[in-house]
């Protein structure tokens, strides 16, 4: 029995190594994990990048599945080429499940006022844009993100407050923590609820998140 290819893509800033936890059986499916690519210009448009992203899958029909900011990739890579499923994971699915605070900095652009050096300090970023998102956990997690250029950083902020996404498509299987920091639950529509799930559920609950994947797949 030939294997499922499944092609991961981490969130914003992170590293494929937020993958690590999840054990997913090795007699079904291959992995292969995507790392994030500099923008060709901090203009590239996000169907640009993900076109340059789709040249790294070498499998007809696979699986896709992204966390964060690598959803909403995964759903600009389906675009493109043929899936058999795409999973996206503590994400959202259009722009009408963006929190308010992140509405507002894109109709004020304040972020467009930070220097890049600013950026660059991913503790400061992460305070900025996600508030006290896993603050006080942050060095455990020093070792997942670790993509610090200041041009990715503000492509990749101004990418998810101005996705052009109005609605929610067909085929996207949505998995959320109900405790999500970033993208409160209360803006998710139509998802898979992770008990107590948080933004960096990938790595806390990756058994819980194994499981799906896995009844989602086989079937």
């Amino acid at each position: 029995m030939s294997k499922t290819h499944i092609y991961f893509v981490p969130g914003m800033a992170a590293n494929s190594k937020i993958f690590e936890h999840l054990s997913l059986d090795k007699n079904l499916f291959e992995c292969h994990y995507l790392e994030w690519k500099i923008p060709t210009s901090k203009d590239e448009s996000i169907q640009s990048y993900a076109q340059r992203m789709c040249e790294e899958i070498k499998h007809k029909d696979p699986v896709l599945i992204g966390v964060s900011f690598g959803g909403i990739i995964v759903q600009e890579m389906r675009k493109i080429i043929s899936t058999k499923k795409n999973i996206i994971i503590s994400s959202i699915k259009s722009n009408l499940e963006l929190p308010k605070r992140f509405k507002l900095a894109a109709a004020t652009k304040a972020y467009k006022l930070f220097p890049a050096k600013f950026l660059e300090n991913l503790n400061a970023y992460i305070n900025y844009f996600l508030g006290d998102y896993q603050s006080k956990k942050l060095e455990a997690y020093q070792k997942y993100m670790t993509v610090r250029d200041a041009t990715y950083l503000h492509w990749a902020i101004d990418c998810v407050l101005h996705w052009q996404q109005d609605q929610s498509e067909e085929g996207i299987v949505h998995i959320h923590g109900t405790k999500d920091e970033v993208f409160p639950i209360k803006h998710i529509n139509n998802c898979i609820e992770i008990e107590n799930g948080t933004h960096a559920m990938i790595l806390i609950k990756a058994k819980l998140i194994t499981n799906q994947i896995q009844k989602l797949l086989i079937c």
